[in-house]
């Protein structure tokens, strides 16, 4: 590999026991004990039905307003989620065009699964992070739907509830379909999550982030839009069939695991931020301080170079901002103990050192 390949793809899943890496945003810590209990005697290897297994659905159901387990869609990872709902968008006769509104920075992955469905992305300005309501007053007539990321991967900013309410607001007059991912939703660390709710919204979220399940690859779509949710399951007929029943399974042992297991890993996450911002931030780096997830965006000089070295050099993996839309800062993920954070930052404190 050489510095001009660089790419998310050349260190997801790359591991060795000298390598730190605030690259991959992989929860480590452990999942419930409670999905582990049925393994043992776990024997269905049949297909599952496509929508999903209807107690996992009514579980979540419960979740939610207005809800009945056929409000929701099982599917593999947030990503499925995510693709299939926007394709399916992107084929409905409309008036307007076939463009969708993200923030930038925005999860790498927008770009293309939006490209993927043969539709345009219009980029949303931002101020420290969080969207700016003029900049989306002005371009969101001239899209289709708009995909709203709190907690946000790669900035860790949550957008305030004003702001959420005036979107919500603003698209349900409009009739323009609102993707909200909120695969973070249970890690914030400033206020209780807000639902934007309405006709007009598909909710994203997923197993991965706030139970660690990350390799099962099961998420969900949640939207009262039954035509949607019926055109979803058609064309997921046609590309996966059912998400991993074994996981299912598991992702409704978790529906059942009380509030304290999150709380007791919020604790921990902050614990977590609070020793890599400030050790980042009393080296001179200018970031911002996250209110949720688990990531920071520092702006860094020569950002290929830094990743590029502290990886060749100093067995440390970053991600480089302009993969996210931030050119001139690198994404770390504290997805990793302290004691791993803390070798991490004396790494880049060398690095520093040598210049």
């Amino acid at each position: 590999m050489n510095k001009e390949d660089l790419s998310p793809a050349a260190f997801i899943g790359v591991r060795g026991d000298n390598i730190i890496s605030f690259g991959s945003g992989e929860p480590d810590l452990p999942p419930p004990e409670e999905v582990y209990k049925i393994l043992p005697h776990y024997k269905d290897f049949k297909y599952g039905t496509i929508q999903g297994m209807e107690y996992l659905r009514s579980a979540l159901a419960r979740q939610y307003p207005k809800s009945t387990q056929d409000s929701f869609i099982i599917t593999n990872g947030a990503s499925e989620a995510l693709d299939l709902t926007l394709r399916v968008i992107s084929s409905k006769e409309s008036i307007l065009p076939k463009k969708v509104l993200i923030t930038k920075p925005y999860y790498y992955s927008y770009p293309r699964i939006i490209d993927f469905a043969g539709m345009e992305p219009v980029y949303l300005k931002t101020n420290d992070g969080q969207i700016d309501l003029d900049d989306f007053s002005s371009k969101v007539d001239d899209c289709r739907a708009i995909i709203i990321n709190s907690p946000s991967n790669p900035t860790g900013r949550v957008e305030s509830i004003h702001t959420l309410k005036e979107i919500e607001k603003q698209t349900i007059d409009r009739g323009i379909y609102v993707l909200s991912d909120e695969v973070y939703k249970d890690l914030i660390y400033v206020r209780e999550n807000y639902l934007i709710q309405g006709h007009h919204v598909v909710t994203i979220n997923s197993f991965s982030k706030t139970y660690a399940m990350c390799g099962f690859r099961v998420g969900y779509l949640w939207s009262l839009d039954n035509k949607l949710v019926q055109d979803v399951i058609a064309m997921k007929t046609h590309t996966s069939m059912n998400t991993n029943i074994l996981g299912q399974e598991m992702a409704f042992e978790a529906t059942k695991v009380p509030r304290k297991f999150i709380d007791d890993q919020l604790k921990i996450w902050q614990e977590r931020r609070d020793l890599l911002y400030n050790g980042l931030h009393d080296m001179g780096f200018d970031l911002w301080n996250p209110e949720g997830a688990f990531y920071m965006l520092p702006k860094v000089e020569n950002p290929a170079d830094f990743v590029w070295d502290m990886f060749t050099k100093y067995d440390l993996i970053t991600y480089m901002g302009d993969w996210f839309g931030a050119p001139g800062r690198v994404r770390f993920s504290y997805a990793l103990d302290t004691q791993k954070i803390e070798i991490g930052l004396s790494r880049i404190h060398e690095y520093l050192k040598s210049f």
